[in-house]
């Protein structure tokens, strides 16, 4: 049987790139190949003379490391283009197993010992690191990289590859408008990922900063990884019962040591004037050596280990009051989070979605009182549930597919169209 494209309309919900990063991250994992029209159709252009949405350079940069990885036969996977057809190859023992080899791998060895498996994605622009690294991580965790299948049909796993550590290095822009910034990624998102969804770690290592504000430059980020072993599942996680908050961690980037200083005193005396008992952390302290380059981030520890932030990158002109400014406006706005008493910051919410998606078992986020899903998180979970055949609830929870490391899902998938095929001719024999 074959299986026809799943087709994605680009301008659905919030209509930008996160429907493309995630529909093309689960079509590489899943081998279910996709179509996707009117590409980020809901975004408008910079001027009025150039078309709206399409393919930009990050986005594409993801998209061309998935076609490579999984050797995927595509169409439009071109700059500027609103429409991408993208068809991995389907792991097959007709071919010898060389020529199916991911391109995208270096293997290091010590000796004749295989310790680690590299690779690069290269931006030359700014582009959000942290975005590509979205856009691939699925991808990296639950793909088995040498699964086949031999004459009698049956799996084989080349063990040696399994088991080694995988690593990323991307480069690009760290901190970047209208993006997560490195520091989130690492102080937020990586470690809710790890203690409470259940991924194996994942080390980061900033090379060399990228900035979408001043000088435009390209930086550079490495990841460390180990992916899940084949035959593996993810378990359902349950993210309730917050805890108090104990701890608050601030990461300041300005250009000089008395704007920082300057900060980080509004930071702490903002903190305290709420929360009067909480301890306070700097992680990060850092001279940005440029004067149109102000970041601050802020993260709320719990006592049960949930991590919510709040951020601000100065994009307008320096001026005396915007130390104040972004002061206020990150804390307030971490504060207001806090007072609805989820487990997780607005961000963090569709992030979230294609793990509970691939888990096994019915996955739950208390996201708190009154926070009803984001536009971005309502987007993640329909290309989820049009790629992996979920349904969410109204509360944000769903029945994952359990996806198991080196399964044939498409097989899967095959299995259950030709089920509901033949329960569909039998109803309609009763019909008649």
């Amino acid at each position: 049987m074959v299986l026809h494209p799943t087709s994605l309309d680009g301008k659905t919900l919030e209509g930008g790139g996160q429907l493309l990063r995630l529909a093309v991250s689960l079509s590489a994992l899943t081998y279910l190949p996709i179509n996707i029209y009117d590409i980020r159709a809901n975004r408008a252009p910079r001027k009025a003379s150039q078309p709206a949405g399409g393919l930009k350079a990050a986005h594409l940069a993801a998209v061309e490391w998935l076609a490579r990885a999984t050797q995927a036969d595509t169409e439009g996977m071109v700059k500027g283009s609103r429409q991408l057809d993208f068809r991995p190859l389907q792991p097959t023992h007709h071919i010898p197993k060389k020529q199916i080899q991911p391109t995208v791998w270096q293997d290091i060895y010590d000796g004749s010992r295989l310790i680690r498996r590299e690779t690069a994605i290269h931006l030359d622009s700014p582009g959000s690191i942290c975005l590509i690294l979205q856009a691939i991580l699925p991808y990296l965790l639950f793909h088995s990289p040498d699964v086949m299948k031999n004459a009698e049909g049956a799996t084989e796993v080349d063990q040696k590859v399994n088991s080694v550590t995988l690593r990323v290095t991307i480069n690009g822009g760290t901190n970047v408008s209208r993006s997560p910034s490195i520091e989130y990624i690492s102080q937020v998102l990586i470690p809710l990922l790890v203690d409470k969804v259940g991924i194996p770690p994942i080390m980061t290592q900033i090379i060399t900063r990228g900035w979408s504000t001043g000088r435009a430059d390209v930086g550079a980020v490495q990841f460390d990884l180990m992916p899940f072993a084949c035959g593996s599942k993810l378990a359902e996680f349950h993210f309730t019962d917050r805890g108090e908050v104990t701890r608050m961690h601030v990461s300041i980037l300005a250009a000089d040591a008395a704007a920082r200083s300057t900060l980080r005193k509004k930071v702490i005396e903002r903190l305290l004037a709420t929360r009067p008992d909480v301890e306070i952390l700097f992680p990060v302290d850092e001279d940005t050596k440029n004067g149109a380059r102000l970041y601050l981030l802020v993260v709320a520890e719990t006592s049960n280990g949930y991590r919510l932030g709040r951020d601000c990158l100065w994009e307008r002109k320096s001026n005396p009051s915007m130390l104040e400014t972004v002061t206020n406006a990150v804390t307030k706005d971490l504060e207001e989070e806090l007072q609805r008493g989820g487990c997780v910051d607005e961000f963090m919410q569709d992030q979230l979605v294609v793990f509970q998606g691939l888990a096994e078992g019915r996955s739950v986020i208390d996201s708190g009182k009154d926070m009803h899903a984001t536009l971005h998180t309502e987007t993640a979970r329909w290309v989820a549930e049009q790629l992996l055949s979920l349904k969410f609830n109204k509360r944000g929870s769903c029945e994952g597919c359990g996806f198991e490391v080196g399964e044939d899902f498409l097989d899967r998938k095959q299995t259950e169209r030709a089920v509901q095929d033949a329960s569909n001719e039998f109803e309609d024999l009763k019909i008649s």
